[in-house]
């Protein structure tokens, strides 16, 4: 009869151990903090890009509405205020929701007509340019947080 050698099934048991274990882990939680990182950024970067007035656009990025905006209180910060940020899974993807309550943003964004209506005030898009620049990196900031997941399981013993 043939002999097989010898097997070690320490390594699978291992393997198996550490599959378990990111099988429990939270993964609904890695993606909310995917969610909120990726909500954190584009509000920098829309922050960066709102024209500054009187500043009650800016601030209107990290508060909840118009009035304390207007009140030119302390705003949160940008991370601060994106943790702050529910976000709702449907289905397969998560979704997290960024406003600006300032009555007049959509008209700076997208543009509108004078006062006289004789003519038209191009919009500055800010946060559609912002969101096209955070499309372009979001897969390589998801990956680097992924590696840093899966490394934390399996790195781990």
């Amino acid at each position: 009869m043939a002999r097989w050698g010898s097997t070690d099934f320490q390594q699978l048991k291992r393997l198996q151990k550490k599959m378990e274990k990111l099988q429990s882990g939270d993964f609904d939680k890695f993606c909310e903090e995917a969610a909120k990182e990726l909500a954190a950024r584009l509000l920098g970067k829309v922050i960066r890009r709102t024209p500054v007035d009187d500043g009650v656009l800016r601030r209107g990025w990290t508060v909840q509405t118009e009035s304390e905006a207007q009140a030119g209180g302390n705003p949160k910060n940008v991370k601060a205020y994106a943790e702050s940020l529910i976000v709702t899974k449907v289905g397969s993807t998560y979704e997290i929701e960024v406003i600006n309550p300032v009555n007049y943003a959509s008209y700076v964004e997208f543009g509108h007509r004078t006062a006289s209506h004789a003519g038209w005030v191009n919009g500055r898009f800010m946060l559609t340019i912002s969101e096209q620049e955070l499309d372009a990196q979001a897969p390589k900031i998801l990956e680097k947080k992924l590696m840093k997941f899966l490394g934390g399981v399996f790195d781990g013993n």
